[in-house]
């Protein structure tokens, strides 16, 4: 899965894509996809990054609380 990393605009390919929905991984393994050659898997912000269009990624895959008001009541 392809995502965009929000501070530099460079496509960033997600190579643990259960990391990346998972709410209580705050980073994800990935590489940047430019240039001829692989580059070397790194870590990369889930709070860095966003999906081609410029959306969000969404709250449930960043915020393990994100329910919390709904079992409160």
């Amino acid at each position: 899965m392809f995502v965009k990393q929000r501070s530099s605009g460079h496509l960033v390919e997600v190579l643990d894509l259960p990391g990346l929905f998972n709410p209580n991984h705050v980073e994800v393994l990935g590489r940047f996809h430019y240039g001829e050659e692989a580059q070397d898997p790194e870590k990369f912000s889930k709070a860095d990054l966003v999906f081609l269009s410029d959306e969000a990624l969404p709250r449930c895959w960043t915020d393990s609380h994100y329910r919390d008001k709904e079992w409160q009541r």
